[in-house]
């Protein structure tokens, strides 16, 4: 029985000084007790994920999961995000650092499914800050793996004690705090494929006594990029990356004015390939790169000739798969430290600060001439590259096809390789500082402090054209399509020997990002009254914190003059204010009920208030049963409420406005364009969550405990980005699920305007007339719904010899779905299943790590059928050696049977890479010297 006593102080006092954590050291108790009792005492007060409770037993209401420091050294993984990506509660997968996406440098995970902005990643039971890089959740490229001490994953909902973002579960990463002594690692792994190379390394110094503990560690990790012509089912010589975006010939539609005479020509890319020209020996393709015998490697023909057929598919491809790369590169280097000092016998201070930078490099191919404003490059009459121009560079100018087109103005698809690859670099550093106090006041625990996080990125992209200035370099001839590696004298039509690099038509974009918090908290703890079955002790607390965000695009890209790069920048800032409270219940000596609310505050869009009710029953010693219900919500981005508007020329094949616009109702491909713009939304408010959890622990025996839970999560309000369709739809009242805040503009309304919110104007104010423009963006509209079971088994055996321990963890999802429709779970990217089996043996100091990695088959629904994606087993081998001299030497191999991911042979150069990865079989050695 737990009172309020002189020993309860003392035990407090040794949670407090030893950490919020499972397994606790007892520091700091009262001076007549002895050290047994110090320690079995201290041992009975613990507060896990999930909860800002202390209680008595480490399984509580909500199913958490424990991941060892060990168990993060048996995977072999060098990153915390390498290790979480390959859980078995990553259902669906989740982003990693991908060369040619605009999160380039970034890694999360996703539990549940529900993405990575439902899912709340703590580092110390605090909030880890929102990536910049994407916007939304938090990045795990930014927590050094040597900093770690053990990983707690609560695979429930837990606003009621976090607050926003906690709907899908919580990752909670404990960093480390008691170490005495030196400790040295490096670690090098090894590929057998081409690329992905890895090393580690890190130092931790650590010292305490009885009245202080000082942790200091240094840490490196980094993997290098891996080409997509490193791996064999991306590329081959027989299956090159394929574009048309290469260097072909396509038509212009005139403009006409009233008098049927033509004023001017726009892009006839909505006709598709139906626009490119079918010259009788060259068809599209532009005479020169792809068409003079030349087995390159970044240009080839491609289609066929058939005259009696009037087929001619004849096109330049461009082989993008040579040059780009698939995976980023990615270097963490990190500096860290902690540590606390005994005050008295009441009270202690803490602190901790850490500084994190992330480095990673990712290739694109050479830049495509789309998009490009005005909707194409344009080829005039006059210009010296026009193929019908007979003083121009087409050796074939006087062909009668060409002959025929030397009035009219041609667009260019065209790949500016000439100017090489285009290169990103990504350098994110991350720096974060704490310090409170913990303490008793009378029976009173207390913990309260400030914290501050900032997370600043910077991408800088090489190689990207402004159109602005490449345009009259074509017009002019300097640069010339059919010779695009050399500059030619327009007026002599002579290579002037220099490269088009020197033309400047080239630029290097920017992209600005950062996140802060500044945060207050404090937190207490005590014990209310005592019924029959024990003490009713509770928890409240308030949190305080400002939030600020920005992504910035350079001034180029922002207002769309770079081809191949643009983006919306977006800046934001808000206040945070909470308060919180828990109660438990010892209802009956088997029975406890934990209460628990929390109210939150946005200083933007308003407040939500998230209840709690867990139960926990143990009608046997060896039998728990467990059950929760609660309601979550998580707020809307900064980035979603502040982006600014984008413009982008929408198609659509509106009968109204095809009629409108064309004269004609659309047709197949022939849709038309409505100006739009995408911007943040200033009135979104809150995604709403309901969770219920069941579980059953079973400790069968003293060498096998299992368990099983099942959740049923459902979401409403959720934040998604609407289309101009489903705008429109919803003011002509043609569909019954919309978002609340849709306006109808009246004609020749001037957008963007963000003040205005989201919505359409049409000809005349008619709602059913053409469309004239929209606005489009982020909205609160629809639900998601899941659920699931998690099956856990461990085993431990006391051989005799040796010790054998199996732990067997399986996520089972058996709905996912969303707005009422059709259940997805297993289709293309939805696996059912994913399991590990983790085997461990040891046996004197010698141990072995056998750890195997399963996903579920999955259907691609195809318009002619289907593909089975078939499972995908993963096998981890690892060898351990504990040296006399109190060293550690480390063998194994990450994908033992070198698998490749399993879509990757359909997809050509893609594959899902949220949930594989390309890294092939790593052997790898590690050496770690404690001293």
């Amino acid at each position: 029985m737990y009172t309020n006593n002189k020993l309860a102080k003392s035990v407090r006092l040794a949670l407090l000084f030893g950490g919020a954590s499972i397994a606790m050291t007892g520091t700091a108790v009262a001076q007549d007790q002895s050290a047994e009792a110090q320690a079995e005492q201290a041992q009975e007060r613990i507060q896990v994920t999930g909860s800002r409770l202390n209680r008595t037993d480490m399984e509580g209401a909500l199913p958490v999961t424990v991941i060892s420091r060990d168990d993060l050294d048996a995977s072999g993984d060098i990153s915390v995000a390498d290790f979480m990506r390959d859980t078995n509660f990553n259902s669906f997968g989740s982003y990693q650092s991908t060369s040619g996406s605009s999160g380039g440098g970034a890694a999360q995970v996703s539990l549940r499914g529900l993405g990575a902005q439902r899912t709340l990643i703590l580092i110390d039971g605090r909030r880890a800050p929102t990536t910049p890089i994407l916007g939304s959740g938090q990045d795990l490229n930014s927590i050094p793996m040597a900093a770690v001490e053990r990983i707690e994953v609560l695979s429930d909902g837990a606003s009621a004690v976090y607050g926003s973002d906690a709907i899908g579960g919580v990752v909670n990463i404990i960093t480390r705090k008691d170490f005495d002594g030196v400790s040295f690692t490096y670690g090098v792994g090894r590929p057998t494929n081409e690329g992905g190379d890895t090393e580690e390394m890190s130092v931790l110094i650590g010292s305490s006594n009885a009245k202080s503990r000082v942790l200091l560690g240094a840490s490196m990790n980094s993997r290098d990029v891996i080409y997509t012509r490193d791996r064999d089912y991306w590329y081959s010589p027989d299956a090159p990356g394929s574009s048309a975006y290469s260097n072909n010939f396509g038509m212009m539609l005139p403009i006409k004015d009233d008098n049927d005479n033509i004023i001017g020509y726009e892009h006839a890319s909505s006709l598709g390939a139906t626009n490119r020209l079918k010259h009788p020996t060259f068809g599209a393709a532009v005479p020169g790169l792809c068409t003079n015998g030349d087995d390159s490697d970044l240009f080839y023909t491609t289609g066929i000739i058939d005259d009696a057929e009037n087929i001619n598919t004849i096109t330049c491809q461009y082989n993008h798969s040579a040059t780009s790369a698939n995976l980023t590169s990615s270097k963490n280097i990190s500096m860290f430290g902690r540590g606390d000092y005994k005050i008295n016998n009441d009270w202690n201070v803490y602190f901790n600060a850490a500084l994190n930078k992330t480095k990673s490099f990712g290739r694109f191919a050479a830049l495509p001439s789309s998009p490009w404003p005005g909707g194409a490059i344009e080829i005039t009459p006059d210009s010296p590259n026009h193929p019908g121009n007979p003083n121009g560079y087409n050796p074939h100018a006087t062909d009668p096809y060409y002959a025929a087109l030397a009035g009219d103005t041609l667009s260019l698809y065209h790949r500016f390789a000439s100017l090489g690859p285009r290169d990103n670099n990504v350098e994110n550093t991350t720096t974060n500082f704490a310090g409170g106090f913990e303490g008793m006041i009378g029976n009173v625990g207390l913990d309260f402090g400030v914290r501050y996080v900032e997370s600043r990125a910077i991408n800088l992209g090489e190689n990207y054209v402004v159109a602005g200035l490449a345009q009259p370099y074509i017009t002019s001839g300097a640069y010339n399509i059919y010779d695009p590696f050399n500059v030619y004298d327009p007026d002599t039509g002579v290579a002037t020997g220099e490269s088009p690099v020197g033309l400047g038509m080239t630029t290097t974009t920017n992209r600005d990002m950062y996140s802060t918090v500044k945060e207050f908290y404090v937190n207490s703890n005590f014990d209310l009254w005592e019924m029959n079955a024990g003490v009713v002790s509770a928890a409240v607390g308030a949190e305080y914190r400002e939030e600020t965000y920005q992504d910035k695009y350079d001034l180029l890209s922002a207002s769309g003059q770079v081809s191949g790069s643009s983006g919306a920048s977006a800046r934001g800032e808000r206040d945070v204010t909470a308060f919180y409270g828990e109660m438990l219940l010892p209802v009956l000596d088997t029975l406890d009920v934990e209460l628990a609310g929390r109210f939150d505050r946005y200083s933007d869009y308003g407040s939500d208030f998230s209840p709690k009710v867990a139960v926990r029953w143990r009608p046997t010693d060896t039998l728990l049963i467990r059950g929760s219900w609660g309601e979550g919500f998580r707020a809307p981005t900064l980035r979603d409420m502040s982006l600014e508007p984008a413009f982008s020329a929408t198609y659509t094949s509106d009968e109204a406005t095809c009629v409108a616009l064309t004269g004609a109702s659309c047709v197949g491909a022939s849709n038309v364009q409505v100006n739009t713009y995408s911007m943040g939304n200033v009135n979104l408010k809150s995604e709403n969550s309901e969770q219920l959890g069941l579980g059953i622990v079973w400790e069968a025996t003293d060498w096998l405990n299992m368990s099983v839970d099942y959740y049923d999560i459902e979401i409403t309000n959720s934040i998604t980005s609407v289309s101009m369709a489903t705008i429109v739809s919803c003011l002509r009242g043609l569909t019954s699920v919309c978002p609340d805040g849709l306006t109808r503009f009246t004609e020749g309304t001037p957008i963007p305007n963000p003040a205005l919110g989201l919505g359409a104007a049409f000809a005349g104010n008619d709602v059913n007339a053409a469309i004239v423009g929209a606005q489009t963006g982020y909205v609160n509209i629809g639900v998601i719904e899941t659920d699931g079971f998690d099956f856990n088994a461990r085993t431990n055996f006391d051989l005799g010899w040796g010790r054998l321990s199996n732990n067997f963890q399986v996520s089972i999802v058996n709905n996912y779905s969303s707005n009422n429709g059709a259940n997805a779970v297993g289709e293309y990217g939805y696996p059912k299943i994913r399991a590990n089996l983790n085997n461990g043996l040891q046996v004197g100091d010698f141990s072995v790590n056998w750890n195997i990695n399963y996903m579920d088959s999955q259907t691609e629904t195809l318009q002619n059928g289907t593909n089975h994606i078939p499972s995908w087993t993963i096998h981890n081998l690892q060898v351990n050696y504990n040296a006399p001299w109190n060293g550690t030497f480390t063998l194994g191999v990450n994908n033992l049977f070198d698998r490749d991911p399993a879509d990757a042979h359909l997809h050509g150069t893609s594959y899902d890479y949220y949930l594989y990865n390309p890294w092939g079989r790593v052997p790898y050695f590690r050496y770690t010297q404690n001293f």
